[in-house]
């Protein structure tokens, strides 16, 4: 009945978050506690409500129990197949209020919007450049200050090595630009 009235009687005490049953405070509570009582037996990550313990235990087992029925990729959990659906559709719904590009993801805007903004949240701890995304912030980590370079060209004489596969502007100058032709 509290569900049609609105009542929520079990209060957290340090957050002040209300909830209809006494087990969704409960459960609410180890936020707080850090009190992570289901343990994956196969890697030892623990989790703090049986239902994510379950899902993460598809990993180990292989099971996506939700199907796209439009290309036949599996998902773990329903939420990731309800996302994932927007990729077939051509709505775009989340749009810019700065400019006319729009997006399957509200995630996408919001990183857009940082264009916008100048925001650049992802700083390297390493030399203190910021970025807008957190990919760029790893490919800038995985380029400048790994040193690896996993990428060989086997086109030029010196069989030059990159940190990363070149995009046509790069390839330019590294003499490449008559292969593109081809």
């Amino acid at each position: 009945m509290r569900v049609h009235t609105g009542e929520k009687p079990y209060t957290c005490q340090q957050c002040g978050k209300s909830f209809i049953q006494k087990a969704s405070l409960k459960k609410h509570i180890r936020i707080h506690t850090g009190e992570k009582p289901y343990t994956c037996s196969q890697c030892e990550r623990s989790f703090t409500q049986k239902q994510h313990l379950d899902e993460h235990m598809r990993i180990h087992s292989g099971e996506k129990p939700y199907t796209c029925n439009l290309c036949g990729n599996g998902f773990i959990r329903k939420a990731n197949l309800k996302n994932h659906m927007k990729i077939h559709s051509v709505e775009k719904p989340f749009i810019c209020s700065q400019c006319p590009k729009s997006f399957k993801h509200k995630h996408n805007l919001n990183v857009h919007i940082r264009v916008h903004t100048g925001n650049k949240p992802f700083t390297c701890p390493q030399c203190g450049k910021s970025f807008t995304d957190k990919r760029n912030l790893r490919n800038h980590v995985h380029k400048i200050h790994t040193g690896v370079k996993p990428f060989t060209c086997d086109q030029s004489f010196e069989r030059k090595v990159f940190a990363q596969i070149l995009t046509y502007n790069e390839l330019v100058p590294v003499g490449h630009l008559d292969e593109l032709r081809e």
